[in-house]
């Protein structure tokens, strides 16, 4: 919960940075950006959210192990956690799976905003309107919804992979690809898909919340710009 709002946070900066550095290559800057531009500018925001996401990834993945380990828990909570992570392997070791998480959060990103823009637009054309801003907070919430789905309909082979890697003791895999092969030879590609059900339950109602929110916010927060 503690790195929720801050990734989501930089998720929206990075989306709106993305935007700028989209726009900078065009020559008309004020012409609407195309699905192909909303997709590019949806991958750049993944890169600064990697950078509060991925510790934040390895402890939660630690915890959620030890939580089923039995017996007297290794952490006692989010901060010994990270505490032992950092004594035992530098910082080095708290960012462990970064590459993954942005492998995952890349593509995710990707789906995430790019079909929350095209879900948003269909809207808008069924309604008749030209300003999204004018978009009921049910579509925003359907908007949000779908695009949570397809996020973690991308996602979910990666983050198997990288939780896979993230909670593994020390010189279990020696990368990515070792990961990969050793999940497939023992438990088959099926494994990639591990969880997708329970996350594609939670995806709808959890980003229709947070698109919901960050339209919410942007209405309320206009009076800054």
């Amino acid at each position: 919960i503690l790195a929720v709002s801050p990734v989501y946070a930089l998720s929206f900066w990075g989306y709106d940075a993305g935007q700028l550095v989209v726009k900078s290559f065009k020559k008309d800057q004020d012409a609407p950006l195309s699905l192909v531009d909303i997709a590019i500018a949806g991958g750049l925001s993944a890169f600064p959210a990697t950078i509060v996401m991925a510790p934040t990834e390895r402890i939660k993945c630690l915890l959620q192990v030890q939580s089923h380990a039995g017996g007297k828990p290794q952490y006692s909570g989010m901060m010994d956690c990270a505490v032992q992570v950092y004594r035992t392997g530098g910082i080095r070791s708290l960012y462990k799976g970064t590459a993954l998480t942005l492998m995952r959060d890349g593509p995710g990103s990707v789906a995430w905003f790019t079909v929350y823009e095209l879900v948003k637009k269909e809207m808008m054309r069924a309604q008749g309107i030209e300003d999204p801003s004018q978009l009921s907070p049910l579509a925003v919430v359907v908007a949000g919804g779908f695009a949570g789905m397809a996020c973690w309909g991308v996602a979910i082979p990666p983050d198997v992979l990288k939780s896979r890697y993230q909670t593994a003791p020390e010189g279990t895999y020696k990368g990515l690809m070792d990961v990969y092969r050793t999940l497939m030879r023992e438990e088959g590609a099926g494994a990639l898909l591990t969880g997708f059900r329970p996350a594609m339950i939670r995806a709808f109602p959890a980003n229709a919340a947070c698109f919901l929110g960050m339209e919410l916010a942007k209405k309320g927060l206009a009076f800054l710009d």
